[in-house]
């Protein structure tokens, strides 16, 4: 079996630019190179799953992809940090343009990308892990079975302070009335939430509070290497 680290690319390995497709205008982000050496040195294999609509709209053509992604792994490869394969959507639902305007399997949040990778590996699911900046990379991950992080990159960091101000505003609420809560904390899985008060078969106000949609937060990438290893470490112990 293999483990895999599923990776997002634009605001995820490298700063986000609308419709990127020029190797000029790429720009790795600090510390990418020293995060994907870790995760191999641990013996993962490293996978792009990416959304480029912009094929879809037509911006720029499957090639400009192509010809990226070995421009990229060339500069990752010079630092000892080769990603293993990419895989990306060229379609869009509704703005696609011709054949690319379909709603496909392969854009994530939907599981194609994972299984176009499965082709190529036996993926350990409970040892793989889905990395990215948005929403959709978590839910893609969720959806596919892995476990996932959402990154501090790009959009994440917006992402999560107002989920995190969301909830301390119910947990606020909560406090002013009887009401038992329970909540279920970054990294705790399913059914091993705690009540903070017993429980009371006969009261109408149980209230679950929203889990967040991702296993771990990570500010970069090296934090995301760094809270998986650990996570695997503990959790094989």
């Amino acid at each position: 079996m293999d483990k895999v680290i599923f990776l997002d690319r634009d605001g995820t390995l490298n700063e986000e630019v609308n419709y990127l497709h020029r190797k000029e205008d790429l720009r790795l982000l600090p510390g990418v190179a020293q995060a994907i050496r870790m995760w191999r040195e641990q013996g993962y294999k490293i996978v792009v799953v990416t959304n480029q609509a912009g094929v879809a709209r037509g911006y720029y053509q499957e090639a400009d992809v192509e010809a990226l992604h070995e421009y990229m792994n060339n500069l990752l490869r010079q630092e000892g940090a080769g990603i293993d394969h990419f895989f990306y959507c060229p379609h869009h639902p509704e703005r696609g343009i011709g054949k690319y305007k379909t709603a496909c399997r392969c854009r994530k949040p939907d599981v194609g990308l994972f299984l176009m990778a499965e082709k190529f590996y036996q993926v350990d699911k409970a040892h793989s892990w889905m990395i990215g900046d948005k929403l959709i990379d978590v839910e893609a991950g969720r959806n596919y079975g892995v476990r996932t992080v959402l990154a501090g990159t790009g959009y994440g960091a917006g992402f999560h302070a107002k989920l995190q101000e969301e909830r301390e505003n119910r947990l606020l609420e909560l406090e002013r009335k009887p009401e038992r809560i329970t909540i279920r904390q970054p990294g705790q899985q399913a059914g091993e939430a705690v009540p903070a008060e017993p429980e009371d078969p006969a009261s109408g106000n149980n209230i679950q509070t929203e889990d967040y949609p991702y296993d771990l937060y990570a500010e970069t990438l090296i934090d995301a290497a760094r809270a998986t290893l650990a996570w695997e470490n503990h959790t094989e112990k």
